[in-house]
């Protein structure tokens, strides 16, 4: 049962054939036989809670990963600054999940404040990708990938900055959807990079990302960076019929990939030409910039976010320090881990006086030009496909350097930093029997295109044959 995707568990419920209870404890067994090899959790919710069991889930259990609030449970984003936090309030997406029937079975596990590729940086230990155990599952929302892979979620939601739910979700050989910025509110999500962050869905299939896409999407008062945009069902665009759709292929990436993900990548290009797509390559001539700006941009909004975590108003304090100087320094020493201290030393270097302008701005002005690319493309094409990630799977302590490790995400985040939405579908299995990721990119709230998009390829692709979805 734990396999199954979300809505086939829905249609049993309605049937009468099943329960949510069975659901969960089903999973719990599962948790508990599998995840101390795999570590996709930092909490399990032992005891099943739901408040509207009349709701679309009839409560169905949904993994949340820990830097999202739930009231009355821990929230610490895989750090040791927030070990002991428990959340006074519920995030946004967890009440509309609440309101639509859900329950939750536990918090997932991630790189530490979301700061990391490959879920090594939690200081509750590494995430092992379940597909090989020596290597890791992507990052920073490894554990949510992890675990609805394995069978000890049916879906998660987790968060974007870089590409941090599409780029495990490839790793993972699951959907991972990241939605156009402002589409999801934010409220009750842990800040990494403000402008960046977005919440979205991982899943088994596409059709069970755009039902959970249905429940959390919407305008909240609470963040003001909510789009007042209506949301239509995303489920009715859940067809195989795609002949004509405009397809722009990004190939010239293709060269800085591994073998693998070439092939993967030519084979799903010819799964759209056999779909009646019509296909083009394009040009994004400032995607070659992403990483440098990303690595401006986001490590300043972090040492804006983190500042807060001092000692003083909540979390980890130091036990020994002279003074509150001291105190400070002592308590972000040792409750943030390396990822976190790097990342807030270059972007407190970025904001400084004197750099503000050379480095800051400059980024920003970068950034504008990477979406005028986007924007031109979309004129022409409804949905652009590139690879996910460079390369599958890699081992665990493989990577030793930060800027190798950073360049994980480079096809992942032009997205992020020109606000559009983006899924990773799986598209093929190296000879090592790792899964590749297919990315589907589409203008600002055309979500509809990319679920359109991605179920035919879905329905149509040879790994989904190799790997049947219940």
């Amino acid at each position: 049962m734990h396999k199954k995707t979300l809505h086939s568990l829905i249609d049993l419920i309605n049937a009468k054939k099943i329960t949510a209870k069975d659901v969960y404890e089903d999973l719990l067994k599962n948790i508990k036989h599998q995840d101390k090899q795999i570590n996709a959790y930092i909490s399990v919710f032992d005891d099943m809670e739901c408040e509207n069991l009349d709701g679309f889930l009839h409560g169905l259990p949904i993994a949340i990963k820990d830097n999202m609030h739930i009231k009355g449970k821990k929230t610490t984003c895989a750090s040791k600054m927030l070990e002991n936090f428990t959340a006074i309030f519920d995030a946004d997406v967890v009440t509309r999940l609440k309101k639509a029937g859900a329950s939750f079975i536990g918090k997932n596990n991630m790189d530490e404040f979301a700061m990391g590729s490959s879920t090594e940086t939690s200081y509750f230990g590494v995430v092992k990708n379940p597909w090989d155990l020596s290597c890791i599952p992507g990052g920073s929302s490894g554990g949510s990938t992890a675990a609805v892979a394995n069978g000890e979620a049916i879906a998660a939601l987790g968060s974007d900055t870089g590409g941090s739910i599409r780029q495990p979700a490839a790793l993972c050989g699951v959907v991972g959807f990241k939605p156009t910025y402002g589409r999801v509110s934010r409220y009750g999500l842990v800040a990494f990079a403000s402008s960046l962050d977005q919440i979205g869905p991982i899943t088994r299939d596409v059709k069970d990302a755009a039902i959970l896409m249905n429940i959390i999407s919407g305008k909240d008062e609470k963040d003001s960076t909510s789009a007042n945009v209506d949301v239509p069902d995303y489920t009715q665009f859940l067809s195989r019929n795609i002949k004509g759709m405009k397809i722009g292929v990004y190939d010239k990436v293709l060269k800085d990939c591994s073998q693998a993900v070439v092939n993967s990548m030519e084979e799903s290009i010819q799964t759209y030409k056999d779909l009646g797509c019509e296909l083009e390559s394009i040009d994004l001539p400032n995607t070659k910039y992403c990483i440098s700006d990303y690595y401006i941009i986001a490590p300043a909004e972090a040492s804006s976010n983190l500042s807060r975590y001092d000692g003083i108003k909540y979390g980890f304090r130091s036990s020994e320090y002279d003074g509150l100087l001291d105190m400070y320094k002592k308590t972000r020493s040792e409750g943030f881990g390396d990822e976190v201290k790097r990342r807030i030393m270059l972007g407190t270097y970025a904001l400084s006086s004197g750099y503000y302008d050379a480095y800051y701005l400059k980024a920003q002005k970068l950034r504008n030009l990477i979406k005028q690319d986007f924007d031109s493309v979309f004129e022409k094409y409804d949905c652009i496909i590139m690879p996910t990630t460079p390369t599958e799977a890699f081992k665990i302590g493989e990577k030793t350097d930060p800027l190798q490790m950073y360049l994980s995400d480079i096809f992942t985040i032009s997205a992020n930093l020109t606000a559009i939405p983006a899924i990773s579908i799986p598209n093929g299995i190296s000879h090592n029997n790792l899964p590749t990721g297919l990315q589907i990119l589409s203008d600002t709230f055309r979500e509809d295109l990319i679920f359109k998009c991605a179920y035919a390829f879905e329905q149509e692709h040879s790994f989904y044959k190799k790997i049947p979805l219940s």
